[in-house]
Order: C-alpha cells, then sequence, then structure tokens
C-alpha cells in the first residue's frame, strides 16, 4: 500500500558524509514509524535507525548518522558522516503503519512491512 524508493548511495573514502533519500509513495509519510536497515554480503539485515516522533539509532552509528524526514516533500532521510568501512552495506528504507502509543523504539526487520529495493553504499580506504 506504500512505495519506497531509496537513493543516493555510493563509492567513497573512510571519513566521507553521504545522505541517502527515500521517497514514499501511496500513503503520507506522517502517518507511518520509518526507519533504515542495512545488510551487508552474508549478513542479517540489521536496524540502523529510526524515526517515529523521536529519531532512535542502533549503537554503531550513533553521533554520525541523523535520520530525519520531510513530510511535505514526503522523503525519509539519512545523513552519514565520517563514514567507516564497516558501514559499507545496501541500505533500505523501511515503513510501518502509525506511530506506538507506548512510544515503543521497533528495531526488528519483521516490525515492519514495506521495504525499498535498497541503495548500495561501498566505503573504501
Amino acid at each position: 500500500q506504500v512505495q519506497l524508493v531509496e537513493s543516493g548511495g555510493g563509492l567513497v573514502q573512510v571519513g566521507v558524509s553521504l545522505r541517502l533519500s527515500c521517497a514514499v509513495s501511496g500513503r503520507s509519510l506522517s502517518t507511518y514509524t520509518m526507519a533504515w536497515f542495512r545488510q551487508a554480503p552474508g549478513k542479517e539485515r540489521e536496524f540502523v535507525a529510526g524515526l517515529p516522533w523521536r529519531d532512535y539509532y542502533a549503537d554503531s552509528v550513533k553521533g554520525r548518522f541523523t535520520i530525519s524526514r520531510d513530510n511535505a516533500k514526503n522523503t525519509l532521510y539519512l545523513q552519514m558522516n565520517s563514514l567507516k568501512l564497516e558501514d559499507t552495506a545496501v541500505y533500505y528504507c523501511a515503513a510501518r503503519p502509525g506511530i506506538s502509543a507506548s512510544g515503543r523504539d521497533y528495531r526488528r526487520v519483521d516490525d515492519f512491512g514495506s521495504w525499498g529495493q535498497g541503495t548500495q553504499v561501498t566505503v573504501s580506504s
């Protein structure tokens, strides 16, 4: 019921900044809990950052990544600073209908029902 399209990935050197975008269509971004996940080759998809009414992050990216949304443009962003080799992965945006009344932070793949196709981020030395 909602379509997500990521963009902004690329091949960069360590320490470089990138901003990923996720264009949302079909539904209003403001009615969803949104998140970014990433998956490296041979590894499980892992949570990176989430944004219901506040932002929350995996420990591995705290202080370096910032998730934000522009409801008017129906777009989700992930600002990635001080990139490290271990940040190399395919990055996915994900959506979950509604906002938890309890303020729960959703971090599991199974918590989200809508996914984009991903954008590749490769960090090299």
